[in-house]
């Protein structure tokens, strides 16, 4: 069995966008691709908003774990996706180099509404994502 090339999708605090796109991955390209997430600054927690709203078009992202942004996990990575940044002192492409950047806005402290707009925009972006690799 071969190894799935990884796609890694980077954002600060790996709460919500970068959580949501690991999902959207794992979905449309299960056997092609290995989907994971980090950030430059975790946080405890996937945004519950985040959940609430994959929840709602029957993906599980409960069980993931925010996780701190690695030379290995950079290295490790076939593609990198920059998910947004609003905090330009740790926004993760002044660490990677050749990152997709998407500039999708940031859910935290959004409303639900708003949360399911960013979930749309995502799944459309990874949906690309997956036809262009």
């Amino acid at each position: 069995m071969y190894e799935l090339k990884k796609i890694l999708f980077v954002c600060v605090e790996n709460a919500g966008r970068s959580q949501i796109a690991e999902g959207f991955l794992r979905k449309y390209a299960p056997n092609r691709f290995q989907s994971l997430s980090a950030g430059t600054k975790p946080i405890d927690i996937v945004n519950p908003l985040a959940i609430d709203v994959m929840k709602e078009i029957g993906i599980d992202i409960r069980k993931q774990k925010p996780k701190v942004l690695s030379n290995d996990l950079i290295k490790q990575s076939y593609k990198i996706v920059n998910m947004g940044c609003m905090d330009k002192e740790s926004c993760p492409t002044l660490f990677v180099e050749n990152a997709i950047n998407w500039n999708i806005e940031d859910p935290k402290g959004k409303s639900i509404d708003v949360v399911r707009k960013i979930r749309d925009e995502i799944e459309k972006k990874v949906k690309e994502l997956v036809t262009t690799l």
